[in-house]
């Protein structure tokens, strides 16, 4: 891969990981609006394992509090931190359950093209709006039930489809359920633990048998340069939340559909 197309999408995944307006989506419109060659899921998810480590270090209390969670569960007691360990891991069962069925039916490939990025980010982006609306702000994630927990998983598998953004699809199920704006997205980042971790050690394991040291090295360089975008992304997010809503997020995205539709379709030509 050369080197520019590695710099860019490490930086392109950093930056929109955490924001919702969909990290895959930008990830796949680098090689579908350019002549670099598709880059491939498995690339893909080697620089999502570097904003993986950009959110366990702004999180870092938190994973001192799940270590010791692990370690209270380990000596058979059940602690407000393990509670709160156990609905991460529960959240993260569909998204799992659903990238099996896609990985197995082959149906990553059709879904990486333009006119599911481009519809997803519109469709999304209606959904981002009307949550952020009609969501109340009264609950935290210390408030939050195995039912929530479930139905934001279940929320966070729809990410699997390009232009979805997992960080906008959880946040606008946790908006609908009433919980804080930064609340939500501490959660959706949170969440993005174990599923990117899980996705990492398959994609590690797949990388490693290869046996090709220069993929390795390729993703090992992405995942570096994605970890330290991700980092300014993460910061960003949580303190645009403190001043304003979501709105932002969903002009962007409704821009961005709406200028890859008019790319798709030709509609120059009907003016």
């Amino acid at each position: 891969m050369p080197f520019d197309q590695l710099v860019i999408l490490a930086i392109v995944q950093g930056l929109t990981e955490f924001l919702p307006v969909s990290s895959s989506g930008h990830l796949n419109l680098v090689h579908l609006l350019t002549t670099w060659e598709d880059q491939g899921p498995l690339m893909d998810v080697a620089v999502h394992v570097g904003s993986l480590f950009a959110v366990m270090i702004y999180f870092w209390r938190d994973m001192v509090m799940f270590l010791g969670a692990v370690w209270s569960l380990v000596r058979g007691k059940i602690t407000p931190e393990v509670r709160m360990l156990l609905l991460l891991i529960v959240a993260s069962i569909p998204v799992f359950a659903v990238g099996a069925v896609v990985l197995k039916l082959d149906l990553m490939t059709s879904l990486r093209t333009l006119p599911v990025i481009a519809w997803a980010n519109l469709i999304f982006a209606v959904v981002l709006l009307v949550s952020d609306r009609v969501g109340m702000t009264i609950r935290r994630v210390e408030h939050i039930t195995m039912k929530d927990a479930l139905l934001v998983g279940l929320a966070q598998a729809v990410s699997i489809i390009p232009g979805t953004s997992r960080a906008g699809i959880t946040v606008s199920m946790a908006r609908f359920l009433g919980y804080e704006r930064r609340e939500a997205a501490r959660f959706s980042m949170l969440l993005s633990i174990p599923t990117i971790l899980g996705l990492g050690v398959a994609v590690g394991y797949q990388l490693y048998d290869a046996g090709d040291l220069k993929v390795q090295n390729d993703a090992i360089y992405g995942g570096a340069m994605a970890f330290a975008s991700a980092l300014i992304s993460i910061w960003f997010m949580m303190a645009l939340l403190k001043r304003t809503t979501l709105l932002p997020f969903v002009i962007y995205r409704i821009v961005l559909g709406g200028i890859l539709l008019g790319f798709i379709y030709d509609w120059q030509g009907l003016l």
